[in-house]
């Protein structure tokens, strides 16, 4: 009888942590609203978090967006061999890189990079009792250490993925005139076949949305952290795992409510 119960109890198990999960973030969250006022505790730390969140990330964008645009265009060229006119490679790797690769691999790319380590750093002074320090000197721990960071990550993560979905169109169209015998009109033309200003604009909408998920998640798990270096290392596991999740959720959100 108990052997038949415990995946049942496993489950409710996992239920009940997923909910006090989400209870603590959005605790956490009012909490960092009220934050928003204490701004000579999170305004000398704003600057330093977008250079360490969104300037330091850009390589490692960049690097991801240009080979995400050759693979693009080399696909497009083999798809459309005899059927569709070439010069809508540039169409494809256009709208593609702008409307969902772009945001999204550097979402998901982020999620680990700047997740992970807010979660770690965070988690690391709560387990060695720094927060409860920041406390103790009557500094708010959520102003002084949430705030910065989510700001940072919600104005930062445009700025990242505007210049990933820059350097994916440009390798897309280096790779079309080194590799497919396309000219350079040709590929501006079907780059501007279907463009519309709204998709830069839904794709700065949707990074800026997965720029907010990835740091609250990072700071929620990291504010919670327990049980030592092990804990640490769990919750910054976790943070990645929940923030590529909603990444992906968000993802599907946005364009079934925008792009209709």
């Amino acid at each position: 009888m108990h052997r038949t119960l415990a995946p049942v109890r496993a489950v409710g198990r996992g239920a009940l942590r997923s909910v006090e999960a989400v209870g603590e973030a959005g605790y956490l969250g009012l909490d960092a609203l009220r934050a928003l006022r204490k701004f000579e505790l999170w305004g000398p730390h704003l600057v330093g978090q977008m250079v360490r969140i969104g300037v330091e990330s850009i390589p490692i964008a960049l690097f991801i967006a240009s080979f995400t645009g050759v693979v693009l265009a080399l696909q497009a060229s083999y798809t459309f061999t005899g059927a569709v006119p070439l010069y809508f490679v540039g169409t494809l790797v256009g709208k593609t890189m702008i409307l969902e690769l772009g945001p999204v691999l550097t979402g998901l790319a982020l999620s680990g990079r700047v997740g992970a380590n807010i979660a770690a750093q965070i988690g690391t002074m709560r387990v060695t009792e720094q927060i409860d320090a920041l406390e103790t000197l009557a500094y708010d721990p959520v102003a002084y250490l949430v705030v910065p960071r989510v700001l940072a990550g919600t104005l930062m993560f445009p700025v990242v993925v505007l210049l990933a979905n820059a350097i994916g169109i440009l390798a897309g169209w280096g790779t079309s005139l080194a590799l497919l015998d396309m000219s350079s009109p040709e590929f501006v033309k079907g780059l501007r076949l279907f463009f519309e200003p709204w998709d830069v604009q839904f794709s700065l909408i949707k990074s800026a949305s997965f720029g907010l998920t990835v740091t609250s998640v990072g700071c929620s798990f990291g504010f919670h952290t327990t049980g030592g270096a092990e804990g640490v290392g769990i919750s910054t596991t976790r943070a990645v795992v929940i923030s590529s999740m909603i990444i992906l959720v968000l993802d599907a959100f946005w364009a079934a409510t925008l792009l209709q």
